[in-house]
């Protein structure tokens, strides 16, 4: 059954700027400007972006797969080396998060973690991973990792390729304020500035990446078979196996000795090369409408086949909201919900 929301057709401007042919991480006045030349100055304070989230055709996949990102150690990775290859799981949560400095998306990476760890994608069916892309320069990723805390590989995409293709727009508009955003927007901002002004020294605080830049999270599965999302007690449901029976086959099973294997180097950012094992295509999609308008908890947790909803926060209006909400759209899940709260 799909998920979906529906949306209108983006109205935004298309970005005509030629592509980059290369990547500058350095000092980014130029990026900067750059950047202002491609915003559609009429989505910064109108309102939530007229996005959509049509699911990436495979020819937009095959477009981008060659695109590279950077680690934090400022390695060239292929886009496709993140979803795909020898280390990486079969199933891959991809995020893409504003700048290196925004308060909100480090709010929302915090409370992601707390709720999904490397461990708990261990207990599904299919093995399962995450990785973040951010739009800054990969020299602030350790500094990002510090804040937030993150267990799952960060790299960077300072040309912002990968979200003009995969359809992310511009905006500066705040939006209403998530569940995932459990601090005060007071708290975040001075967070952000304080990081800002730590930077001033190493001449990176202009180097976080585009303030308007927007993103969302796209689920890359295999191509063919894909796998059905359910939760570790509907498995042992299914096949009539107790819980300690299902932890006994995973362990046996070949496939996720690998991935378990290859835990480590995934989270220290370090992806395989080689031949890929199978094609993947995109079988849910989110794009943010605002500067904090991530796919919330619940939803995440729902569409990787995570038991449960997670743990709420303390104000229970947003939290049941969350719970209500599915702002994604995608190929396979367990239905459809409204947008808002």
């Amino acid at each position: 059954m799909a998920i979906s929301a529906a949306r209108d057709v983006p109205t935004a401007a298309t970005n005509t700027t030629p592509p980059k042919t290369s990547i500058d991480t350095s000092t980014s006045s130029s990026l900067n400007q750059k950047d202002a030349d491609n915003i559609d100055s009429t989505a910064e304070f109108a309102g939530e972006l007229d996005t959509n989230d049509k699911i990436p055709s495979q020819a937009v996949l095959k477009k981008i797969e060659g695109l590279v990102v950077l680690d934090k150690d400022g390695k060239t990775v292929p886009f496709k080396d993140i979803y795909n290859g020898p280390n990486v799981a079969r199933r891959v949560l991809v995020i893409f998060i504003r700048h290196f400095f925004c308060g909100n998306c480090q709010e929302f990476v915090r409370t992601l973690t707390s709720s999904i760890t490397p461990d708990s994608l261990l207990t599904l069916p299919t093995p399962t991973f995450i990785a973040i892309i951010g739009c800054g320069s990969p020299s602030l990723i350790p500094m990002w990792y510090e804040k937030t805390g993150c267990p799952f590989p960060c790299y960077a995409d300072p040309t912002k390729k990968l979200y003009d293709e995969l359809g992310m727009l511009k905006t500066l508009n705040l939006g209403s304020r998530p569940e995932y955003q459990r601090q005060g927007l007071v708290t975040l901002m001075t967070g952000a500035f304080v990081q800002s002004l730590k930077a001033i020294k190493s001449g990176r605080v202009f180097q976080g990446g585009g303030y308007q830049q927007v993103g969302g999270e796209f689920l890359f599965e295999p191509l063919e078979g894909g796998t059905p999302m359910l939760s570790p007690e509907e498995v042992v449901g299914e096949s009539e196996r107790s819980e300690q029976e299902l932890s006994e086959s995973v362990s046996r099973d070949h496939e996720r000795t690998e991935f378990s294997a290859g835990l480590k180097a995934l989270r220290n950012g370090d992806v395989g090369r080689g031949p890929y094992a199978e094609e993947k295509r995109i079988t849910w999609c989110h794009r943010m409408r605002t500067t904090r308008d991530h796919a919330e908890i619940p939803e995440i947790r729902e569409v990787l086949g995570l038991d449960g909803e997670g743990t709420p926060g303390r104000d229970r209006k947003r939290w049941e909201g969350a719970v209500r909400t599915r702002k994604g759209t995608g190929l396979s899940g367990s239905g459809s919900r409204e947008r808002g709260a």
